[in-house]
């Protein structure tokens, strides 16, 4: 009888501590970051947390949309931070995207893009329509 005590005991105390650490890791969620400014600190922190999302959660989904000035984050030649940015492309889960528009307005081909950036047609759109599929929005501005 003491051994068949022993033995549920043990089972649920397993259960618990299955159940406390499936708790304790995040769920995975997905945010879209705005940026729109040519501000060093603005692009240095999207940086930043986009390292900082992925250690809380590698699963976390993670979208940079650039429109305005904000595409000198991703420019050849206007980025200094083109290194960050080459290795923040290049983890799972995370993407950067410029806007059409803006190109146009500037007058950039995607050839002056750093490689793996995605061109959207409308960037403002774009941050509407990852809204409207439940990620969630954070307008880059560090300070």
């Amino acid at each position: 009888m003491k051994r068949m005590l022993a033995i549920v005991a043990c089972g649920l105390l397993a259960a618990v501590m299955v159940r406390a650490q499936s708790s304790s890791s995040p769920k995975p969620y997905k945010v879209v970051f705005d940026l729109t400014t040519d501000d060093p600190q603005d692009q240095t922190a999207v940086l930043r947390w986009l390292r900082e999302v992925a250690s809380m959660n590698p699963q976390n989904e993670m979208e940079v949309v650039m429109y305005g000035r904000g595409l000198s984050l991703v420019v050849s030649g206007r980025s200094t931070l083109g290194d960050e940015v080459k290795q923040a492309i290049g983890r799972p889960h995370v993407s950067f995207k410029v806007c059409e528009i803006a190109m146009r307005n500037q007058k950039l081909e995607k050839s002056q893009l750093l490689p793996n950036v995605a061109i959207v047609p409308d960037g403002i759109g774009e941050i509407v329509a990852r809204q409207k599929d439940g990620w969630g929005y954070i307008k880059a501005v560090a300070h």
